[in-house]
């Protein structure tokens, strides 16, 4: 991440080396440009074309067999068009060629070559958009692709299914053992793109997440989120400068950050608002990432052995383990409850990127410069880092909420609408992430983050605080003061 300085002067090459807030554009301009609007575009589009493919083909007196049927105290049925169509591969127990080709249908090379050409089609268009060219992404994509379907695969044989090893570690394994051996190819670089997939499919899953549900677990999200976030955030600040005398206190705000509220994103936008220097913010994101892909397979390892609910345990793992993705995928491997609480906790912690970085700006500008620096917060500046992939979360789970109530069968056309269209698209779109974060971790390049120092210290005592208090919080929101109202709509 350094740059090339255009003189031998070492005061320009000083300047040069310090993260600077990228310039600011117009929310329309982001609109078109912005990997987090393009995930929303793609993700919604996803999920109009699913829906209107299943309401158009609904018969004509769908709603006079729904009467009917609520008259006998039944349910009518109703399927989307496009199950045949979508499909990962299958299980196995000696043969993995019999997951591609299963008794009971002739292949699923044809569905699963479906979602393939349109996943790269949309991703294609939104990677061209944002600047890049579309030819080495597409090249790229088919090898991450492929591997996302081996991980499907190993996912479906017999034993693994038996263990609860689900695609979401075999992905991540997958990448990791080819980045640490032969190391990652550079032609598929250009495909590994790993938050516009994670984003695009928590778009998608915002439809399957009931608003009634999003508001209930929402409220002792908060406090799991915005309290316990700047307690540890601030804590580890103080303890850095005081208890570690951290020479440069920008390194110790960006790991604080970095840490304490959702890894890289929060990490970046921090080291803009104070200034930070570009190793530094390398170094930050460093332990992030080797951090991360240690908790996102440890902790769901912990619950199980400790005998936690998975929504206790999915309230932990959201507000404590660092990027998005690895959250979604712990989640996932502790069942679809625990992936639900633990996202929206993520959700609602990444809404602090913008508060982070203009709280910390006004601080740096206020007390540690002492003098005119280069930012200038102002309350835009929330706005500006806000994560708005969450917009598109929250817009999907209130769109289909009120269809879910308010349309003849919603109850039965949105939840087979989300099981046999969207969510195939969300499961192949989190894989495919999952390969790019095992794809992009080279342990051998991340090993001088873990050595002895006052950094590694600063890290592992915030992290160990941040799991102590959220899991205190989360026990009291979760499993004493709203117990009873989470797991009542679980049941729903």
């Amino acid at each position: 991440m350094q740059d090339t300085p255009s003189a031998p002067d070492p005061e320009q090459n000083q300047e040069d080396d310090i993260v600077v807030a990228a310039p600011r554009r117009s929310t329309w301009s982001e609109m078109r440009t912005a990997e987090d609007w393009w995930a929303i575009w793609i993700g919604g589009t996803l999920l109009v074309v699913c829906f209107l493919v299943m309401y158009f083909s609904l018969p004509a007196d769908f709603a006079e067999q729904v009467k009917a049927a609520e008259a006998a105290g039944e349910k009518v049925s109703a399927h989307s068009p496009l199950k045949p169509w979508l499909a990962k591969p299958g299980s196995w127990t000696d043969n993995p060629v019999d997951s591609l080709f299963p008794p009971e249908k002739s292949s699923l090379l044809l569905p699963i070559g479906v979602v393939f050409l349109v996943s790269l089609i949309v991703f294609s268009i939104g990677v061209t958009a944002m600047g890049q060219k579309a030819p080495p992404f597409a090249i790229g994509f088919v090898a991450v692709f492929l591997l996302a379907t081996l991980a499907y695969i190993l996912t479906g044989q017999a034993v693994v299914k038996s263990y609860n090893l689900e695609y979401a570690l075999w992905a991540l394994m997958i990448g990791l053992v080819i980045s640490n051996t032969i190391g990652t190819p550079n032609w598929i670089k250009p495909a590994l793109k790993t938050e516009l997939y994670i984003k695009s499919g928590l778009v998608i899953m915002g439809a399957g997440v009931l608003l009634n549900r999003l508001l209930i677990l929402g409220l002792p999200g908060i406090y799991v989120a915005w309290v316990v976030t700047p307690v540890v955030l601030i804590s580890t600040y103080f303890f850095g400068q005081k208890f570690l005398k951290m020479e440069s206190r920008s390194l110790n705000m960006v790991i604080s950050a970095d840490m304490s509220v959702c890894g890289v994103s929060a990490a970046i936008a921090t080291a803009a608002s104070c200034k930070a220097k570009k190793e530094e913010l390398s170094f930050a994101i460093g332990l992030s990432l080797t951090f991360t892909v240690f908790m996102m397979i440890a902790l769901p390892a912990v619950i199980k052995a400790l005998g936690m609910s998975p929504i206790l345990g999915g309230a932990w793992m959201g507000g404590t383990i660092d990027a998005t993705g690895a959250v979604a995928a712990a989640g996932n491997l502790l069942g679809p409850e625990a992936e639900q609480v633990a996202v929206t906790i993520k959700m609602i912690q990444n809404i602090l990127i913008g508060v982070t970085a203009f709280g910390v700006a006004v601080y740096w500008v206020s007390c540690v410069e002492g003098k005119e620096s280069g930012i200038k917060p102002d309350a835009w500046e929330i706005w500006y880092r806000f994560p708005k992939f969450v917009l598109g979360f929250i817009a999907a789970s209130a769109i289909f909420s009120l269809l879910y109530v308010s349309l003849p069968g919603g109850d039965v056309v949105v939840p087979a609408m989300v099981k046999e269209s969207s969510k195939v698209f969300r499961g192949w779109f989190f894989c495919l992430a999952f390969i790019s974060i095992g794809l992009e971790t080279n342990f051998r390049e991340l090993a001088k983050f873990l050595k002895g120092g006052k950094p590694l210290i600063l890290y592992v005592c915030g992290q160990s605080l941040n799991l102590i208090l959220t899991l205190l919080m989360a026990w009291l929101m979760f499993e004493v003061f709203y117990k009873d109202v989470v797991t009542e709509v679980f049941k729903k």
